[in-house]
This record gives structure tokens, C-alpha cells and sequence, in this order.
């Protein structure tokens, strides 16, 4: 017999991420945090081989990566206009936290490095819930910098890891909007009968 939590079927029903520019102050604490980070590690992880892991930007540290995703972006375009610069220096304060996700996934006798890879979405996913579920809101984005090799010392990863995105955790400004769903017969391919 089954058990259903409507608790949790509610929040799942209803989770929402919360744009960028709608989070503010304040940011969890490292106690939450730690919560949130806990919750983010219990995915599904064929082998526990623990093929991601998770950078914390905080404080000051998140001007100084914008500082370097500022000059990267000068090398690149000697005549950026002052807005682009001002925008690359604001990518991680935005929020009061933002924590990236980074794939170890590596090649592996019986483990495929897809399922790694997956496995590390699943923990991206898992921290914007923790963060909703401890009441703030989230978001999880993918950048130019994410892809971008040259801004990966600035951001801490390391050679051949790969960034998954950064989620941004803040308490939202206002209540997030409701977006278009897509609906269950265009995403769902029944193969027998229930």
C-alpha cells in the first residue's frame, strides 16, 4: 500500500525557480546551506562515485569572479561598451549566493560518463528544490562563462570538469509568475496500457 505525502506532491506540483533579478537579501546561512547541499547530494549516483561537485561563491568572492569574467570579456572585445563590463561584473551578485555545479563525470569501466553527467543535473536540480523548500527562492542558469575555458580558473574548476550551471539562491522580491507547462500529451508516449 501506498502512501502519499500531499505535502510534497504540492510542492513539486507547484515549484517555481525565481529570475535572477527578483532575488535579494537575504541569502541562507551556512547552517541552511549546508541543508541545502546535503539535500543537492542525495541523487541518483550509479557506482557513488559522487561525479560532481559544488563551488559556493559568496561575499566579496563573487565580485572578484565578475571582476575576471569582466577582463576576459575586454580581451575578447577591446571596445565593450561600459554596460557589457558592468553586466559581466554583476553575473554573481546578482544574488546573495550563488553555488556552481561542477561534473567529474569521467571515463569509467562499467559506469557511462552520460549517466555521470546526468547524475550531476539531478544534484542541480535537487539544491533549487532544498532552496525552495527552506523558503527562498532559486534559480539555475547556464552562462557564456559556464562553457567558456578561460573564465574556468576565476570560477575554481578544475581541468576537465564541467560546469553544470549556477544556481543563484536569494529571498524572492516578489512571487514568481507562472509559465506555460507543456501539456502531457505532447511530451508523453504511451507504449501499452495502465
Amino acid at each position: 500500500m501506498t502512501v502519499k505525502n500531499e505535502a510534497v506532491v504540492d510542492f513539486l506540483k507547484t515549484r517555481r525557480s525565481t529570475p535572477v533579478l527578483q532575488l535579494g537579501e537575504p541569502g541562507p546561512g551556512r547552517a541552511e546551506l549546508e541543508e541545502m547541499l546535503t539535500i543537492a547530494s542525495r541523487v541518483p549516483d550509479h557506482g557513488k562515485l559522487a561525479p560532481w561537485r559544488f563551488i559556493v561563491y559568496a561575499g566579496a568572492a563573487r565580485a572578484e569572479v565578475g571582476e575576471a569574467l569582466a577582463e576576459i570579456t575586454l580581451e575578447g572585445d577591446a571596445e565593450a561598451s561600459p554596460e557589457r563590463l558592468k553586466l559581466e561584473r554583476e553575473r554573481l551578485t546578482r544574488a546573495p549566493l550563488v553555488i556552481g555545479v561542477v561534473s567529474r563525470a569521467a571515463i569509467h569501466p562499467k559506469i557511462p560518463e552520460w549517466e555521470q553527467i546526468m547524475s550531476a543535473g539531478a544534484a542541480c536540480y535537487n539544491l533549487v528544490a532544498a532552496a525552495n523548500a527552506l523558503g527562498y527562492g532559486a534559480t539555475w542558469l547556464s552562462e557564456w562563462y559556464a562553457f567558456d575555458e578561460r573564465a574556468f580558473a576565476a570560477l575554481g574548476v578544475e581541468p576537465g570538469e564541467r560546469v553544470v550551471g549556477f544556481v543563484h539562491i536569494g529571498t524572492r522580491k516578489e512571487a514568481p509568475f507562472e509559465r506555460v507547462r507543456p501539456e502531457l500529451g505532447d511530451v508523453v508516449t504511451w507504449r501499452g496500457d495502465i
